[in-house]
């Protein structure tokens, strides 16, 4: 699949294969795009903000619900190539068209909500006798790097209010699971004039650090690692940048949780996508004295879950993105056994596939819950009480999401006032999130809020104007 710059289809002569992570086969090749490329991509997104921004909001707003009907036409194919190229179950991939659509659809009516606001110069020392208002404004040129966990529903995330504020585009797709970003730019392309979105492939190394230091691009949005975004912000100059950077999201559960319920939870949370989700329940930090009734039911609950080929409806467990990614999980949590942990069930490894497991007795210590693992993995860590848990918790540089659950609302309130992190659901798993809710979390988590209303607002200037009236 070539990508795309101005309205053209243009390749190189350096071609990656796209691989299925299932079978190993290849799907496709994309180009490996070099800087003369992605600095065409540049001059192409500012030659079009001239017609992007002439169009009127109610046109944006039509043109995007435009798109809407063609993803909506196209789901299943979209779902089957995602599927393919990323490995998730392909009833996975159906909810990601789904929450795509959803996200596109809000894009399409925020365009019409672009508001100022009038300001009372009176308010302040000799601003008596003059009327001020504000207008948000496009940046310009909007770059997003964006990852191949949720590829499409994240791309849209960054480039649906983008356009909605009258910003051009230029996606960096995941170089191993490109192909569905650019198949939905395609679409875009139809709708919008050539240049308003453009896709370049090719190495973060190369073609990102191109975008990030281009003084021709006017905003950075990328989701991926705390490495990468810290470098990005070394490197961005006084452009600004949205920052997703992961989490290492905690699971409290709290002696008086319904515990049933809490296992959902975790099976919903750890497994889905094969745990690759930066929101992902990547720690379960539970009370001692209901723990061993906990483990014996997620367990009988994880071992239900069927892992196979991901195209087939019946599979719950799809692959990770690749053998590595698998067999660095699998490094991961052999390491935890061996300083103590204990695998309750799963922990075994075939090719890209790693299965789902359930481990006990970990302690924060262990490289398993002290970083990030992107992985099918549940650990356990049992605490003695709800401080000792807000601290087990909050002892983490991420903080991107997190689940409390308990039926003490004085013991959900200390702890959603307590936990460092950008979200705290009650009786619900970090693993959630609506489309329309602001989306960012502290610390090493990142900057700036996403979800398409807190977006757009990251997306636009403001400009105040004045009338003086004495």
């Amino acid at each position: 699949m070539d990508m795309l710059i101005g309205g053209k289809h243009i390749s190189s002569e350096d071609l990656s294969e796209v691989k299925n992570p299932y079978n190993d086969e290849v799907i496709d090749t994309i180009p490996i795009a070099h800087r003369q490329t992605a600095d065409l991509a540049i001059t192409e997104a500012n030659n079009a903000k001239e017609s992007l921004q002439e169009m009127s909001a109610f046109k944006v707003s039509n043109k995007l619900f435009d798109v809407v009907e063609k993803l909506k036409d196209n789901r299943e194919d979209f779902a089957h190539l995602l599927t393919l190229e990323v490995g998730k179950p392909i009833n996975e991939s159906l909810v990601e068209l789904d929450r795509s659509i959803e996200t596109l659809k809000l894009a399409a009516e925020e365009a019409k909500r672009i508001y100022g606001e009038s300001v009372p110069l009176d308010a302040g020392l000799n601003g008596k006798g003059f009327f001020a208002f504000t207008q948000r404004l496009p940046l310009g040129v909007v770059a997003a790097i964006t990852p191949f966990n949720y590829p499409l529903n994240l791309t849209i995330h960054k480039i649906a209010p983008a356009i909605a504020c009258k910003n051009t585009v230029i996606i960096k797709p995941p170089t191993e699971a490109p192909l569905t970003v650019m198949k939905f730019a395609e679409l875009l392309n139809e709708e919008f004039p050539d240049g308003v979105i453009n896709t370049v492939t090719g190495y973060g190394s190369e073609v990102g650090d191109y975008l990030v230091t281009s003084n021709q691009v006017n905003k950075i949005s990328f989701t991926g690692s705390v490495t990468t975004g810290l470098m990005i912000s070394q490197k961005a100059g006084m452009k600004k940048v949205t920052l997703e950077l992961g989490g290492n999201d905690p699971m409290v559960v709290l002696a008086d949780a319904n515990i049933d319920k809490a296992v959902k939870g975790v099976i919903n949370g750890a497994f889905l996508n094969a745990g690759q989700v930066c929101m992902g329940v990547k720690r379960i930090i539970i009370e001692d004295e209901i723990a061993d009734e906990f483990a014996q039911k997620l367990v009988g609950e994880t071992e239900k879950l069927v892992m196979g080929n991901p195209l087939d409806a019946k599979t719950t467990l799809g692959t990770l993105i690749s053998e590595k990614a698998a067999m660095q999980v699998e490094e991961t949590v052999n390491n935890a056994v061996n300083d103590g942990a204990e695998i309750l069930t799963g922990g075994v490894r075939e090719g890209a596939f790693y299965q789902a497991t359930v481990i006990d007795n970990v302690t924060m210590d262990m490289d398993l819950v002290a970083n990030e693992t992107f992985g099918p993995v549940a650990p356990i860590i049992r605490v003695n009480d709800v401080e000792e848990a807000i601290k087990v918790a909050n002892d983490t540089e991420y903080g991107l999401q997190a689940g409390v659950f308990t039926s003490d609302y004085a013991n959900a309130m200390k702890c959603a006032q307590e936990i460092e992190a950008g979200t705290v659901f009650i009786n619900k798993q970090s693993t959630f999130r609506t489309d329309n809710m602001p989306f960012g979390g502290f610390k090493n988590s990142g900057v700036g809020k996403e979800g398409i209303k807190y977006a757009v607002g990251e997306m636009t200037k403001t400009k105040l104007i004045g009338l003086n009236l004495r």
